[in-house]
């Protein structure tokens, strides 16, 4: 019972649509397809794109932590911090999922610092190359860079991608638990299931390749804009 607890209380936590609220709060429509954190920093202020960010990165560590405290099994641990994962992607109620990656990166680096697994923690360093080629971007006077489509806004999307899918592969070279191993495993599973479907039906109808479209969603989580239409 207590493992059932905490995976659906995860879920539940992941499932608080704080940034969502957030963005409606200030006049910010969370169905426009962009990143709830991007329009805030650049149509609210800083301070509360980063409170955002802080907020979806805690649902993923919260749930770890509890269920270590509570000496759970590995697998249930790590299956803790999937389902807020999961959570904050597909909520229980009609709304707006977000993209998961703050949350996932919240999950990954907790279980990997509370079951010292160190090595893998090297995925951490494409979160934070992809961020802070990013924060460059949004930093930038010309609106160009500050686009989703240039080049450095989209090395976040994919050096997260890489970092989820590195870490759990370290784990199993370094012979890290299996429960840990395969509870990674599942973050980039989720994330991948996401990007892939979430308004890919919007680009099927406008008659676009789905190869490109896939491949673009997959690496980017990008689906297309007006003007590739």
């Amino acid at each position: 019972m207590g493992a059932i607890a905490l995976i659906v209380g995860g879920y539940l936590l992941g499932a608080l649509p704080f940034a969502v609220a957030l963005a409606v709060a200030n006049g910010i429509d969370p169905s426009d397809g962009g990143d709830i954190h991007v329009a805030l920093w650049h149509r609210v202020g800083k301070l509360q794109a980063v409170v955002a960010v802080s907020v979806d990165f805690a649902k993923g560590v919260f749930p770890v932590l509890v269920g270590f405290g509570f000496s759970l099994p590995i697998i249930v641990v790590a299956l803790s911090g999937v389902a807020a994962v999961v959570g904050q992607m597909w909520p229980p109620l009609r709304g707006h999922g977000e993209k998961g990656n703050s949350t996932g990166a919240g999950a990954l680096i907790t279980l990997l610092l509370i079951y010292q697994a160190y090595l893998p923690l090297l995925c951490v360093g494409l979160f934070v190359a992809g961020g802070a080629l990013r924060l460059v971007a949004l930093s930038s006077s010309s609106p160009e860079r500050r686009s989703p489509g240039h080049p450095l806004s989209l090395a976040l999307p994919l050096g997260m991608l890489l970092g989820f899918v590195a870490a759990p592969l370290i784990c199993w070279l370094t012979g890290q638990p299996q429960g840990l191993t395969w509870g990674l495993a599942l973050i980039p599973c989720f994330i991948v299931a996401r990007r892939l479907t979430a308004g890919v039906l919007v680009d099927m109808s406008v008659g676009a390749r789905m190869d490109v479209v896939l491949l673009r969603r997959l690496l980017f989580d990008q689906g297309l804009t007006a003007a590739d239409w």
